[in-house]
C-alpha cells in the first residue's frame, strides 16, 4: 500500500496483491458511525413531537431549522398554479431540457412497467382452481426532495414519474426551502412530473409528517427519496408505519477501466461523485499502473479548475481509492465485493465485463457513458442503493409504487385434493382449527 501525494490532493493507492488488501478495501468502504447515536437521539425526539403535536410541532421545527415563520401549515403548501407558473417562467432552454429529461424518464419506466412483473396475472388448473397475483398501485406516497445546499429537479423527476406511471393515487412532495428560497426548476419539475401536492418542509420533521400525518398533511403509505443523515435516520425509524425505498448513504462511483479511455474523462467522472459531499466515494480499478498515474496527473491538473474544489478535495483525500488489479476479470470480482451505487465500465467491448457483474446499482457501459448522463436524462432511475446494499437491493422503479396480492380461488374438486394435504400439515403443526377448516370442505365418502 502506498500514497500518491502532491501539493494539491492526496489519493490513496492500493494494489490487489498487497497483503491484507481485502480487509483494507472493506475498511475503506465503511463509514464512521460515531455521530449515529447523537443523530438518532435528535430524530427520535422530533418524530415523537410531530406524532403528538402535528401541525403545531411542524411549524415549530420549520421555523427552527428553515427559518420560516408561518401561522398555518397550509401556508407552506405550494399551489398547482404556482408550480405551473414556475414552469412557465423558465428560460426556454431550461424548459426544453427539463421536458426532454422527463419524457425519457417516463418512457423508460413505462417500458419497465411492461417488463418487470408490474401487471396482474392468473392461471387455472385442470380441476378449476384459479391462482394468480393482483398488482395494485399504492394509494398515497411521499417523495422527499433535498433542498438547502443545492436544488435537485432531477430528483423530482426520478421519484415522481415512476409513481405516476404506477398510477399512484396521490403524490405528496416535501422539499425544504431555507429562508423561503424556492427554486423554480424544482417547482417546474414537480409540475411536469405530475406531483399532486407540494409542501416546503424538510428534515426529520417532514418524514414524520408524511409517516404519521398531521392536521394538514395526510399520512402516506410509503416514503421515497434521498436526504441527509437526519432524513435517513428518520426513514429508518418510521419503517413499519410506512414503507420506505431505501436508506441512502453518501454517493459513490466505481470505475473499471482497461486504460483505453482518456484519463481526463476518468478524473472528471471521479469528481462527479466527489463533488456531492465530503463523504462521497470515488474508486478506480485498473490493471495498468501507468494509466493510473495518468489519471492521478489529470486529477491534480483539473481539480483547481473545479468550482467545488474544496468538497472534491476533501472527498478524494478522505475516501477515494486508485486500485491496481491484475486484470479486468479481477476488477469485476472486486467490483462485486464493492457493490457500488454507480459502476462505470470504461473499456473496449464493455459488455463482456458487464456480464461478470452481479452487484451494482446502475451499470454504465462504454467510455461515452458518463454517470452524469444517468443522473439527469438517460432514462433509468438515479435513486440507487448505496453502501454495498446493491448486493440485495435495486434502483427505485415503478415496482416500488405497487404492491402484490395473491389470488386463490379453489374449486370444489380442488378442495378435495388440497384439503388432505393442508390437514396433515396443520395437524403436524398442532393447529387443529386449520386442519378442521380444510376437513370440513371434504366430501363425505
Amino acid at each position: 500500500m502506498s500514497k500518491v501525494s502532491n501539493q494539491t490532493v492526496t489519493v490513496q493507492r492500493l494494489k490487489s496483491s498487497d497483503p491484507g488488501f481485502q480487509k483494507t478495501l472493506l475498511d475503506s468502504l465503511s463509514l464512521p458511525s460515531a455521530d449515529d447515536h447523537a443523530i438518532d437521539a435528535v430524530v427520535i425526539s422530533i418524530l415523537a413531537d410531530i406524532k403528538v403535536g402535528g401541525d403545531e410541532a411542524l411549524i415549530k421545527y420549520t421555523e427552527q431549522f428553515d427559518r420560516l415563520s408561518v401561522n398555518r401549515v397550509s401556508d407552506l403548501e405550494i399551489k398547482q398554479a404556482d408550480l405551473e407558473a414556475a414552469y412557465r417562467s423558465l428560460p426556454s432552454e431550461q424548459a426544453k431540457v427539463l421536458e426532454i429529461a422527463a419524457q425519457r424518464v417516463r418512457a423508460y419506466h413505462e417500458k419497465q412497467k411492461e417488463a418487470a412483473g408490474c401487471r396482474s396475472w392468473e392461471y387455472t388448473e385442470p380441476d378449476g382452481t384459479r391462482l394468480g397475483q393482483k398488482v395494485t398501485p399504492l394509494d398515497r406516497v411521499g417523495i422527499y426532495v433535498p433542498g438547502g445546499k443545492a436544488a435537485y429537479p432531477s430528483s423530482v423527476l426520478m421519484n415522481a414519474i415512476p409513481a405516476r406511471v404506477a398510477v399512484v393515487g396521490e403524490i405528496i412532495m416535501v422539499v425544504p426551502t431555507p429562508d423561503g428560497a424556492r427554486n423554480p426548476l424544482v417547482l417546474a419539475a414537480a409540475h411536469l412530473a405530475g406531483v399532486h401536492r407540494v409542501f416546503t418542509i424538510g428534515g426529520a420533521q417532514a418524514v414524520a409528517a408524511l409517516a404519521y400525518g398531521t392536521q394538514t398533511i395526510p399520512a402516506v403509505d410509503k416514503i421515497v427519496g434521498p436526504g441527509n443523515a437526519y432524513v435517513a435516520a428518520a426513514k429508518r425509524r418510521v419503517f413499519g408505519t410506512v414503507g420506505i425505498d431505501m436508506i441512502a448513504g453518501p454517493s459513490e462511483i466505481l470505475i473499471l477501466c482497461d486504460g483505453s479511455t482518456d484519463p481526463d474523462w476518468i478524473a472528471m467522472d471521479l469528481f462527479s461523485q466527489a463533488e456531492h459531499d465530503e463523504l462521497a466515494q470515488s474508486i478506480l480499478l485498473c490493471p495498468d499502473p501507468r494509466f493510473i498515474d495518468k489519471v492521478n496527473e489529470s486529477i491534480q491538473r483539473l481539480l483547481p479548475q473545479m468550482p467545488r474544489e474544496k468538497v472534491i478535495r476533501a472527498s478524494l483525500q478522505n475516501r477515494a481509492l486508485l486500485i491496481e488489479v491484475s486484470d479486468m476479470s479481477e476488477a469485476c470480482q472486486i467490483a462485486n465485493v464493492i457493490a457500488a451505487e454507480h459502476l462505470e465500465i470504461c473499456a473496449q467491448e464493455p459488455q463482456q465485463w458487464a456480464d461478470k457483474i452481479r452487484h451494482a446499482g446502475a451499470i454504465f457501459m462504454g467510455s461515452y457513458t458518463s454517470e452524469s448522463l444517468g443522473d439527469y436524462c438517460a432514462g433509468p432511475n438515479h435513486v440507487l442503493p448505496t453502501a454495498r446494499t446493491a448486493r440485495f437491493s435495486s434502483p427505485l422503479g415503478v415496482y416500488d409504487f405497487m404492491k402484490r396480492s395473491s389470488l386463490i380461488e379453489v374449486s370444489a374438486a380442488g378442495a378435495q385434493t388440497l384439503g388432505p394435504i393442508a390437514s396433515t400439515l396443520a395437524h403436524g403443526e398442532g393447529l387443529q382449527a386449520h386442519a378442521r377448516a380444510a376437513e370440513m370442505r371434504l366430501k363425505k365418502k
